[in-house]
């Protein structure tokens, strides 16, 4: 499936129970990643994605701003440690890459690598590539809502 987002427009994947809200970048930057023992700086291009999981449903107001915070304002992410108490409360999580494969195999908040993201079992194999103009999404099941949300009116809900 081809996702062709507008320039003020992000996109979302709902299933019954959870969401990954999704954005492509429009500007270079360098992505500070604050792993366990280290910092590195992680390119993001233009056409790279910035994807929001929420594997238990939640705020989409929420979603959008953790999701602006990194791509627009560039804030650094964080990778809990392997067995960390936090990662059980983490109600959201991001990542930043050309293409993000989405897993339920993986604790919430401990993986640095920004090309695997934290999901719920629904959403678990799904693939996304970005791209300047479209988003290709790989094995979405049936049954999945997606729509595009105008970044103002996302902010605007709840």
């Amino acid at each position: 499936m081809i996702l062709e987002p507008g320039a003020g427009d992000l996109f979302l994947i709902q299933g019954s129970s959870s969401f990954l809200l999704g954005g492509v970048v429009r500007e270079r930057f360098a992505l500070p990643v604050n792993a366990v023992d280290d910092v590195y700086f992680e390119p993001v291009r233009p056409g790279d994605l910035v994807c929001v999981s929420a594997p238990e449903g939640g705020s989409l107001r929420a979603a959008t701003m953790l999701l602006l915070l990194v791509r627009d304002h560039h804030f650094p992410v964080f990778a809990l440690p392997k067995g960390h108490p936090g990662s059980t409360w983490v109600p959201m999580v991001i990542s930043t890459a050309p293409s993000i494969t989405l897993s339920c195999g993986i604790v919430r908040g401990t993986h640095p690598d920004q090309h695997l993201l934290c999901s719920s079992a629904e959403l678990a194999g799904i693939v996304l590539r970005g791209g300047v103009d479209a988003v290709t999404v790989e094995g979405l099941p049936a049954g999945f809502t997606i729509s595009y949300i105008c970044v103002d009116r996302a902010l605007a809900a709840e």
